[in-house]
């Protein structure tokens, strides 16, 4: 089967674009074998037509990421001729359609603005290996917001553990400084039989932000700087959750798998 897909960086989170449609059941597989061609990749996302929005994504295992949706809408502007203006996303793990702003730089970069879904709930649990800890529930994702030390190898075991218990699809532990201003995220996702240190994690970002905010009891704006580059975000008076980041494409091309 002839797969022709994009390598995206939206600041630095190296993803995967599939154009050529593939049915959910076999995303999975063919996810993996993609991200065996392309080393530099973190995750895969598959592109459709959708009645409604300009571009519809499903990732590899169901999840949202705000990354792969800025990253979407950039395709989506690319190929229409668009340089500048608002691209309507469904998105997988998102109960609502994501608006995203696209801008095309002198440079060749696209900078990418998304309107996140906001958290279910924000709450405390108590987790194995770590004892409390919040976390911020997204539809088709959780964050574990992680203040202090955890060894790289013990999160790596206990992200499985944590995933389940929590009864989420995804789940991500977001490694964050006292400041909150730097960032990195392990996010592990069953279905796609996937386990990562990130370069940057959109979804993670929100989730710092909404954390900040819930404590605040107001708006809050942070610039986060992950291994990848920055990612800001901002959250409202009302709660809503926008974030910039930066998005470069790489290249297109065709495989034969």
């Amino acid at each position: 089967m002839k797969i022709s897909y994009y390598l995206i960086d939206p600041t630095g989170n190296i993803t995967i674009l599939v154009k050529t449609p593939v049915a959910a059941q076999d995303q999975p597989a063919l996810a993996l074998s993609l991200m065996a061609l392309e080393p530099a990749a973190e995750q895969v996302g598959f592109l459709s037509e959708d009645p409604v929005c300009d571009v519809g994504l499903r990732m590899a295992g169901g999840e949202f990421c705000g990354n792969a949706s800025m990253s979407s809408a950039v395709v989506r502007a690319f190929e229409t001729g668009l340089t500048s203006g608002r691209v309507k996303v469904r998105a997988s793990g998102a109960a609502a359609p994501v608006m995203a702003q696209v801008a095309l730089g002198e440079d060749g970069a696209w900078t990418g603005s998304v309107d996140m879904p906001g958290p279910r709930e924000i709450r405390t649990c108590h987790l194995e290996g770590a004892g409390e800890r919040p976390v911020v529930f997204f539809d088709g994702i959780a964050h574990v917001i992680m203040e202090g030390r955890l060894p790289g190898r013990k999160a790596e075991t206990l992200a499985p553990l944590w995933c389940r218990a929590l009864k989420t699809d995804a789940l991500g532990i977001m490694f964050v400084n006292d400041a909150f201003d730097r960032m990195t995220p392990l996010v592990y996702v069953p279905a796609a039989d996937t386990l990562f240190w990130e370069n940057s994690c959109a979804s993670g970002t929100s989730a710092a932000g909404a954390c900040l905010a819930s404590r605040a009891g107001g708006p809050v704006e942070r610039s986060i700087r992950q291994p990848g580059g920055t990612l800001r975000v901002f959250v409202s008076e009302e709660g809503t959750i926008h974030l910039t980041g930066s998005v470069r494409i790489l290249k297109k091309t065709e495989t034969e798998l």
